[in-house]
């Protein structure tokens, strides 16, 4: 749908909405209107697809149009920085937004996936993170919010293992100042997962269709230490189950969606976000 229609369509409500490409594939828009019916607030929310060449122009009626808010999804969490008037800092660092608040038509841009996946993991799997050491596999952009947030929680250390070298000491430079992180090949990943407390996928092995793909094995992880997966479709991966069967816990992506999305809520509204409505919703999408 074109944006005037929708905001015409829904004169009188604060609109907010999600934009990427694809986007019919986010359950956005069920998790965020649930929300507001559950507070009883006057909003709706939307989602867009909007492709490279369409951003600045989407952007431009944003503010015309005085949308309340947004969430921005691949591929555009870096290129839309460049049409906002303030970052938040931690955003900044991380150099992506994923969440924008429209206050009085200044456009003010943060990041919600970090904060969003460390709380999912300490209530879900680890109540402490100071101290433990972290295996992270994958160095593309959800790896570094994952880490950034990670290092806030003073963990002994966090490796990150990749395929590719130069972009693991890459991202690993970038945020050293921040913590102890060193880079290991993707042959050393059953050595390095041995004596981890946590192991997070951060990459797409093992997302829907594709199922049986493991990013690493259960049996290569210790009794009693966090098997943790970003993905949420399927709810748990091979990986997590598989570790699982092995002794671990397991800690699936479903949680930092919740959590990123109840971080943007609260951001626009200054309320509480409803996160066990909010989860219901989703798990009612996908099962």
């Amino acid at each position: 749908m074109e944006l005037k229609r929708w905001q015409e369509e829904n004169n009188g409500a604060d609109l907010y909405c999600v934009i990427g490409d694809p986007i019919s594939q986010s359950k956005s828009p069920l998790m965020h209107n649930q929300a507001f019916q559950e507070l009883g607030l006057n909003a709706v929310y939307g989602a867009f697809q909007v492709k490279d060449n369409e951003l600045a122009d989407f952007m431009q009626k944003v503010r015309e149009y005085g949308i309340a808010g947004l969430n921005v999804t691949i591929p555009h969490k870096l290129n839309v920085m460049g049409f906002l008037d303030e970052i938040d800092q931690d955003a900044q660092e991380l150099g992506a937004v994923n969440t924008i608040v429209n206050r009085d038509g200044k456009l003010i841009g943060y990041n919600t996936d970090g904060i969003g996946y460390v709380r999912s993991l300490k209530e879900e799997a680890i109540e402490s993170l100071d101290g433990k050491h972290i295996v992270v596999i994958g160095a593309g952009g959800a790896a570094r919010g994952i880490i950034h947030a990670l290092l806030k929680e003073k963990p002994d250390r966090i490796l990150i293992v990749n395929r590719s070298i130069d972009r693991a000491e890459q991202l690993a430079a970038s945020l050293k100042h921040n913590g102890a992180i060193a880079v290991h090949p993707s042959e050393e990943l059953q050595k390095v997962c041995n004596d981890a407390d946590v192991v997070i996928n951060t990459t797409s092995v093992g997302m829907y269709p594709n199922e049986e793909e493991q990013p690493a094995q259960g049996e290569w992880l210790k009794a009693g230490a966090v098997a943790s997966d970003l993905i949420y479709n399927p709810l748990y991966t091979r990986f997590v189950l598989d570790a699982e069967q092995h002794g671990c816990l397991k800690h699936g992506g479903l949680g930092m969606f919740i959590y990123q999305g109840a971080y943007a809520f609260e951001y626009w509204t200054g309320r509480q976000a409803p996160v066990d409505v909010m989860r219901k919703a989703v798990l009612q999408a996908l099962t």
